[in-house]
């Protein structure tokens, strides 16, 4: 079950199964399919809904815990001042990426998985050594 901004029965998007899709889950029960939003609390779609192309990787819940804080960490700062991409971190450790051209899409891809090793002070000097 989903719900996306101003969808009726008529022009709500027609998704398959195995279509990626950006969403919150509202709830989840054992016995129950379960119920995702793809709008925020003020009913607008904010960024949720359905991923167009890309690449989806996998990394741990407590690394991509760490790439959704504010200010951004410096791996994906260094990476930015770089190179445009779009990025959607899920809670349970799938991160989906997107840019211009797929050898830009798994460069950022590797550094993002490799960077889970570096230590936060030294990942922006990483990052600029991996992107020259």
């Amino acid at each position: 079950m989903l719900s996306f901004e101003g969808a009726t029965r008529r022009n709500r998007p027609n998704l398959n199964t195995g279509d990626l899709v950006y969403a919150r889950v509202v709830t989840a029960n054992r016995d129950l399919d379960p119920v995702l939003s793809c709008v925020d609390s003020q009913g607008r779609a904010s960024g949720f809904g359905p991923l167009k192309e890309g690449l989806v990787i996998e990394c741990s819940a407590h690394y991509a815990r760490t790439l959704l804080v504010r200010p951004p960490p410096p791996v994906l700062a260094a990476v930015g001042a770089k190179l445009q991409f779009e990025l959607a971190v899920g809670m349970n450790g799938r991160v989906w990426l997107n840019s211009s051209s797929c050898a830009t899409t798994v460069k950022i891809a590797n550094i993002i998985l490799d960077s889970q090793h570096v230590p936060t002070t030294e990942q922006q000097q990483w990052v600029k050594q991996r992107l020259q």
